[in-house]
């Protein structure tokens, strides 16, 4: 029979499990169809019946997790609760990572059943990717992919209650790209009313000047002869975007310095609407009041790295790459003298794409005056004989306890390690608690003690390990 819930657009039924329910695939935005697929998000219909929600939906349009034919009605959520018998429970929304380019809430590494028995309610959404979500175009809004975000919040303040959560109890959480949505969101003080809190898991520096979006997007409407209009786009089929989208790569790698994130060609667009600045800058206009759970990984690049051949790297064009002199690479040799230059490498770009960006918004959230809590994951992989390390995405499956999930099988491998347990158990409870509290339970971060979580087994307190990398980084431009 499963377990109905009343929605505002029609009932939905889910799942009854043990200790918890779960519900799946409900519409928070109209099918992408036709210039709907890149314009601002629109209401879903309303139903008639009771819609079954007990089985995940289609994922949104990108070359790995889609398939032409697949069903356009895919803005859509998920959500595990305790009890939808009782209510003021805290809520955590979920917004995945994945470049701007690819990602999906159908999958059973974010499933929410451990956060459910932890009293929370978890929500996990698509949102637009590709050209749908962060592409340029000139009749549409930027960052689409963001506004899908946002109108599931809206959904979530409009109906989390009847699933037992509290609206008023909103923790927006993300990892990678979705933690740069959370950031944003956060720092430009945008859409207050829908979330209360946030937790960032390696936020990166992907936030770029609209002239260079509009200039990637120009590279890949050129290879489809098109204009980057509503009308044009939609007469392409995504698969024929997907082709050629990433052809803007190559002519950003050849000059890296001209480009401010030169690795993918979707970013977070900073339209002066949305986003005005990169978080770390914002956060320093006003403080929000808002806590913000902040973090990084310690080996963040050896998931690009660990299967790249490196014996032509040179570290010092790597730096150059990521906009620093000669210098910075004599700094970081100064401070790791054992290093190798594929280690260097990793290093460096592990600090340009993710580590100093979760840094910058630490202290820019804390110097704003709002309360604020950095870690680092720094738990070493077995996955591929150790290679990987503490690498990125890595904290994910700790996160949810999904360590038979496919991401975990990619970064930890086929065997759970004896301490993956407790060491999960102990991130998701300061989670919860800071879900509930507004506190993880851990001293808040400031630029003067520099404290931070660090987890690995046992978890610990630390200060200021990134001390050289911040050193080398603070002489760079932040934009």
């Amino acid at each position: 029979m499963g377990v109905v819930v009343r929605t505002a657009c029609g009932a939905v039924r889910g799942e009854q499990r043990q200790g918890h329910s779960a519900f799946f695939a409900i519409p928070y935005a109209a099918s992408l169809v036709g210039v709907r697929r890149f314009q601002a998000p629109v209401p879903p219909r309303r139903w008639d019946g009771v819609r079954d929600a007990r089985g995940f939906g289609s994922s949104v349009p990108q070359p790995i997790l889609w398939h032409p034919g697949d069903d356009p009605e895919c803005l859509t959520l998920n959500v595990w609760t305790p009890d939808v018998g009782t209510s003021g429970m805290p809520v955590a929304v979920w917004v995945h990572g994945g470049a701007c380019m690819g990602g999906t809430a159908a999958t059973t590494d974010f499933d929410g059943a451990a956060f459910a028995t932890a009293g929370i309610v978890l929500v996990t959404l698509n949102y637009r990717v590709g050209y749908e979500g962060f592409g340029w175009v000139e009749d549409a809004p930027c960052n689409r992919g963001v506004l899908d975000q946002i109108a599931a919040l809206g959904w979530v303040r409009d109906n989390i209650a009847a699933f037992g959560g509290n609206p008023d109890a909103v923790t927006l959480i993300g990892q990678s790209a979705g933690a740069s949505s959370v950031v944003g969101l956060m720092a430009g003080d945008r859409e207050p009313g829908l979330f209360r809190r946030g937790i960032a898991q390696s936020p990166g520096k992907i936030f770029v000047p609209a002239d260079e979006a509009r200039a990637v997007s120009a590279m890949i409407t050129s290879q489809l002869g098109i204009r980057p209009t509503t009308e044009a786009l939609a007469a392409q089929p995504p698969e024929a975007i997907h082709a050629v989208q990433m052809a803007p790569v190559a002519a950003m790698a050849a000059e890296p310095d001209r480009w401010t994130h030169p690795n993918a060609p979707y970013s977070m667009i900073i339209d002066n609407e949305l986003f005005d600045a990169p978080p770390w800058l914002s956060y320093r206009a006003s403080g929000t009041g808002r806590e913000l759970v902040c973090g990084f990984t310690t080996d963040e690049a050896r998931m690009f790295t660990v299967d790249a051949d490196l014996s032509g790297s040179d570290p010092i064009e790597t730096a150059r790459s990521c906009g620093l002199d000669a210098s910075a690479v004599r700094t970081y040799r100064t401070a790791n003298p054992a290093i190798t230059d594929d280690e260097l490498h990793a290093l460096i770009l592990s600090d340009a794409l993710f580590r100093m960006p979760s840094l910058w918004c630490a202290e820019a959230a804390a110097d704003a005056g709002n309360n604020t809590y950095l870690y680092e994951f720094a738990w070493p992989s077995p996955a591929r004989n150790g290679t990987l390390r503490a690498c990125h995405g890595l904290d994910v499956p700790f996160t949810f306890d999904t360590p038979r999930g496919p991401l975990a099988a990619d970064l930890i491998g086929p065997r759970i390690p004896p301490d993956f347990t407790d060491l999960s158990a102990a991130m998701r409870n300061a989670f919860t608690a800071f879900a509930t509290t507004g506190d993880p339970g851990w001293p808040r971060f400031d630029s003067t003690e520099r404290t931070r979580r660090i987890w690995k087994t046992p978890p610990e307190l630390g200060t200021d390990s990134l001390s050289t990398s911040r050193q080398i980084w603070q002489r760079e431009p932040r934009a």
